[in-house]
């Protein structure tokens, strides 16, 4: 099973499969692939982490006493109500970071599925949106609170989660979307360096220090390629991409990370280290970070020696040598 899982992730890196498929019983299917799921349980609120499309994250976060949940960023929504129904759960609400449509196009069809639910966001280009949050606005679904953080810039509506659970001492989490990455940060498709470094700086930098990331994208190993070349010398980050690389091997997420673990590996999060204002001739923060997001658009992660499987494609004639 996990050739097949390797074999298909390949056939669609290279673009011999357009989209995703299903695997299923060793076969083929041309279809959305079935995603994969893992939990993380934080006291009686539990995160359901669900991979969708090439390299996204929807997430649910569920009240064990209640099976009360709320879906952030549910961009396959049938996906999502197969694993609602499965567990028993009542979906309330769904937070919605931006308005890109691999995070936001399944909010409608849910608002036509699920009688009573409020979808959440901070930009009217959210589809389905039926209620506009603003910054420091907080939410609150029996036992578990959200604070909505305004952080423009990937784009001028975009909105992070913080979410913690009543009288529990676990560490609270935040749904960044396409804000900060696991290694990474967001493109500045609709801001500016300016607003980007405060957004990791004084918005999410300010949070906890143990708070959990969970974030939009799968970009880790990319991520930390550039990390590598920011920072050659940084241990954690070589620990970091070995730990990446067995998760990908696993077909297991890199999520959630904390705040803390990427304040020691994210170069977008270490403006002051000297090895980072070295590799961008810069020492400003925010011209550091500038300089750092230009690199990272142009940057190509090495290549890697092309495995067994992607061999195998080239000689059934399915991938151009």
């Amino acid at each position: 099973m996990r050739q097949s899982c390797s074999f298909i992730r390949l056939l669609q890196r290279y673009g011999a499969l357009g989209g995703s498929v299903t695997v299923q019983h060793g076969a083929l299917l041309p279809e959305q692939r079935r995603p994969q799921q893992c939990a993380c349980a934080t006291g009686a609120m539990k995160v359901k982490v669900i991979s969708i499309l090439e390299d996204n994250y929807m997430y649910l976060v569920i009240d064990e006493q209640s099976k009360e949940a709320i879906a952030v960023d549910p961009a396959v929504p049938h996906r999502l109500l197969e694993i609602v129904k499965r567990e028993g759960l009542s979906l309330k609400a769904v937070l919605t970071t931006h308005h890109h449509w691999d995070h936001a196009r399944g909010n409608e069809a849910l608002l036509k599925e699920v009688p009573g639910l409020r979808v959440y966001g901070g930009d009217d280009r959210i589809g389905g949106l039926t209620d506009k949050v603003s910054n420091a606005q907080e939410l609150k679904f029996n036992s578990i609170n959200v604070r909505c953080l305004f952080t423009p810039c990937h784009t001028s509506g975009h909105m992070c989660y913080f979410v913690w659970e009543d009288e529990c001492t676990d560490a609270p989490a935040v749904f960044t979307g396409d804000t900060l990455f696991v290694g990474g940060c967001g493109r500045f498709f609709e801001g500016t360096a300016e607003q980007m470094y405060h957004n990791l700086t004084q918005v999410l930098g300010s949070l906890p220090q143990d708070t959990k990331v969970f974030c939009g994208h799968e970009y880790t190993i990319k991520n930390l390629k550039f990390a590598m070349l920011v920072e050659p010398e940084n241990e954690k980050v070589k620990e970091m991409l070995s730990w990446a690389r067995a998760r990908d091997d696993d077909d297991k997420p890199t999520v959630p990370s904390t705040l803390m673990e990427e304040f020691e590996y994210n170069p977008f999060l270490r403006l002051s280290e000297e090895g980072v204002q070295k590799f961008t001739g810069k020492t400003d923060p925010i011209e550091v970070l500038r300089v750092l997001r230009r690199e990272k658009d142009k940057f190509k992660k090495p290549k890697e020696r092309v495995p067994p499987h992607a061999m195998l494609a080239l000689e059934w004639g399915l991938l151009r040598p």
